[in-house]
């Protein structure tokens, strides 16, 4: 069998396991825990099945089980003792007796397809014959750094800021938060910008370029900024914000009298 097809039904198996332990748990969220742990599966499972990546593929294997276990930890320390997310239990009232059957479909499934395609880089690199290290590994390795940097950074900013209780009903604005008003998702974005750039080393690496522009299409069209945005917006401090600093690449703040 093609090793894409065993990644896939690999792929098919943990979604459709998670969806069940959502049924167990009575929340959804968990499926962004699921996100990031279902990369560190995948990048795995590609090694073992390949013949040999080497060090590239050893390296980059690393970086994405860095990544996807912080980030899977974070978002369930997050959530743990809360309600379950303000967009799924909305979906909850929306889909109304749909809701586990659209659940199952749209959060599950569609999410492990999304993560298949975002995933490509890592398995282009996995899939290739062992070869040297070069320039592009260390520029690739290089974005990763500066977005990984930003993603747990910026968390780690927010949690603080919202945990100290004299915030309370305040707009994160101080840290990484003053020069883009998504850190987070920009480093996500960068990251997966850099293992394509670890790609290009490889043969047929280059095709792995639909990875980081899904992810970068998600974030700002789709699931990311604006549905993080349409929440901000209620809040009264949004809209000098807004027009102080940067939507996602982190630039110095503006002079709101200048605009």
């Amino acid at each position: 069998m093609n090793d894409y097809l065993i990644l896939a039904l690999i792929l098919f198996v943990y979604m459709s396991l998670w969806f069940i332990v959502s049924l167990l748990k009575r929340r959804n969220d968990v499926a962004d825990v699921a996100w990031g742990l279902g990369f560190v599966l995948l990048a795995w499972s590609a090694f073992v099945l390949s013949d040999g990546p080497g060090v590239r593929g050893l390296l980059v294997n690393v970086l994405v089980s860095i990544w996807g276990v912080r980030l899977a930890w974070h978002i369930h320390s997050r959530n743990r003792g809360r309600m379950e997310d303000y967009r799924y239990l909305a979906w909850r009232t929306e889909w109304g007796k749909w809701f586990y059957v659209r659940s199952y479909a749209q959060v599950y499934l569609l999410q492990g397809f999304l993560l298949f395609l975002v995933v490509s880089p890592v398995l282009l690199i996995n899939g290739s014959v062992a070869m040297g290290l070069g320039m592009l590994d260390a520029l690739g390795m290089a974005v990763w750094l500066v977005g990984f940097s930003f993603e747990a950074v910026g968390d780690a900013q927010l949690a603080r800021f919202i945990k100290d209780p004299t915030n309370k009903g305040k707009l994160m604005q101080g840290g990484l938060w003053a020069y883009t008003r998504h850190p987070n998702y920009f480093g996500e974005v960068a990251q997966w910008w850099g293992l394509w750039l670890v790609a290009l080393s490889v043969p047929g690496g280059w095709l792995g370029i639909i990875g980081p522009v899904t992810i970068t299409f998600l974030i700002l069209k789709v699931s990311g900024v604006p549905m993080l945005e349409r929440k901000m917006r209620e809040h009264p401090e949004f809209a000098a914000y807004e027009r102080r600093v940067s939507m996602f690449i982190p630039l110095p703040p503006r002079n709101i009298s200048e605009t």
